[in-house]
């Protein structure tokens, strides 16, 4: 069983950066897919960005290429997701996911979900 607990959201103006971080407990950090979604009110939960077990390979949603960039510290048990150039439309509630398999954006490819971190951005 895995524990994920996010930190960092918060509001921001447009145009700003943060810095999101999850931190896991219970598992094999090392082994799993780690993977970011958000979810904005009334909306779907939708794929941002995932990185495989050792941050050898990446995926960002493509909408978010060249904002959003996926990281993770096995030493630290800690994955990141660094965002920028943030726009009102980002604003939503992101989780943290581990999971494993070949497809990456699907939620059912991720078995285990933080409670997510609220993210707001004011234009």
């Amino acid at each position: 069983q895995v524990q994920l607990v996010e930190s960092g959201g918060g509001l921001v103006q447009a145009g700003g950066s943060l810095r999101l971080s999850c931190a896991a407990s219970g598992g094999t950090f090392s082994s799993y897919l780690m993977g970011w979604f958000r979810q904005a009110p009334g909306k779907e939960r939708e794929f941002v960005a995932a990185i495989n077990y050792n941050g050898g390979s990446t995926y960002t949603a493509g909408s978010l290429k060249g904002r959003f960039t996926i990281s993770r510290d096995n030493a630290k048990n800690t994955v990141y997701l660094q965002m920028t150039s943030l726009k009102p439309e980002d604003t939503a509630v992101y989780y943290c996911a581990a999971g494993g398999g070949i497809r990456v954006e699907p939620v059912t490819a991720y078995a285990y979900w933080g409670q997510g971190t609220q993210v707001t951005v004011s234009s």
